[in-house]
């Protein structure tokens, strides 16, 4: 079985005059990568490995998350930096061999979009909120079955949970 985390970059800021790759996390998203990082810890869903596109806001979610995870490594990917469906598929077939599990840090439309494409199966829950949006921050994990990234097709993934900053907000209330 493969396990596929793709996760949207945390909530960011939108300074006058800095270009969209250099748009920093805002203070929400400094509060809230550190919250799916623990998320992670907890429910023991660990990387193999991951890929980070190269914008400020997805490498400053992930550094949080590394720290709660105690690694691994970020490899940082261009093509997933705003990516199209097409993109993003790419980067999922040409993942090693050797990788169990894949977490990917990045953007929508394109991360919505993948996972609709990817997710045939699941909680029914879990995919009509995957329907309604990725909101920033947000965790789809997509398991399949199958031996080869390479072999990883439209409709075979099963969405095994999708979880928001909101979600874990009020788990932290309570």
């Amino acid at each position: 079985m493969l396990r596929l985390m793709l996760l949207r970059h945390a909530k960011s800021d939108r300074p006058a005059g800095v270009a969209d790759l250099d748009r920093p996390l805002n203070p929400r998203g400094r509060r809230t990568a550190p919250l799916i990082g623990a998320y992670l810890a907890r429910e023991d869903l660990r990387p193999d490995h991951v890929v980070v596109s190269p914008s400020c806001r997805t490498r400053e979610t992930w550094e949080p998350i590394r720290m709660a995870l105690d690694g691994p490594e970020a490899v940082i990917v261009r093509e997933i930096y705003e990516a199209p469906v097409s993109s993003l598929l790419a980067v999922v077939r040409n993942t090693p061999e050797t990788v169990r599990c894949l977490l990917m840090v990045g953007h929508n439309p394109g991360f919505q979009d993948v996972s609709l494409r990817l997710v045939g199966a699941g909680s029914n829950t879990a995919r009509a909120r995957l329907s309604s949006g990725f909101p920033t921050g947000a965790l789809a994990v997509i398991d399949f079955d199958c031996e080869r990234w390479s072999e990883v097709r439209p409709e075979t993934g099963r969405l095994g949970r999708f979880v928001a900053p909101k979600d874990l907000e009020s788990e932290e209330a309570a």
